[in-house]
């Protein structure tokens, strides 16, 4: 599991439907969710959570794509498994963890120091915490 730290700065809301948008230093990020605490407003400060399988990696991308989380890192080590590999991924702020089949990390052609976009949808971000 992956922590972001962020700041609230805006919530839509639409029935039971919510967007929440959030400010790290480096990024904008979204988060759909049906359920928010109560106390949950604007400029509260939480940390926000992601599975490892649930973000993605892309490279040399080009063109648009639906995902509202796209965050430039830089691969910071591979552990090559039989099946699933794990990327520890870096920005200048927080590090992150995707988990990816073999064979997609081969096909992608992955190395360290590479950069990459992790891609996180927004119903896979979800807050772990409010501070």
């Amino acid at each position: 599991m992956s922590l972001i730290d962020a700041k609230i700065s805006a919530i839509e809301s639409e029935g039971i439907i919510h967007i929440v948008t959030f400010q790290t230093q480096e990024y904008v990020l979204k988060m759909v969710s049906l359920e928010l605490p109560k106390d949950l407003k604007i400029a509260t400060e939480v940390k926000l959570q992601v599975k490892a399988t649930s973000v993605s990696l892309a490279k040399d991308l080009k063109g648009e794509l639906s995902y509202s989380n796209q965050i430039k890192c830089q691969i910071e080590s591979i552990e090559q498994g039989k099946l699933l590999s794990s990327i520890m991924l870096t920005t200048e702020k927080f590090r992150l963890e995707s988990i990816i089949t073999t064979t997609s990390l081969e096909r992608l052609s992955l190395e360290r120091g590479e950069s990459v976009i992790a891609l996180i949808n927004s119903s896979d971000l979800s807050i772990a915490e409010i501070l």
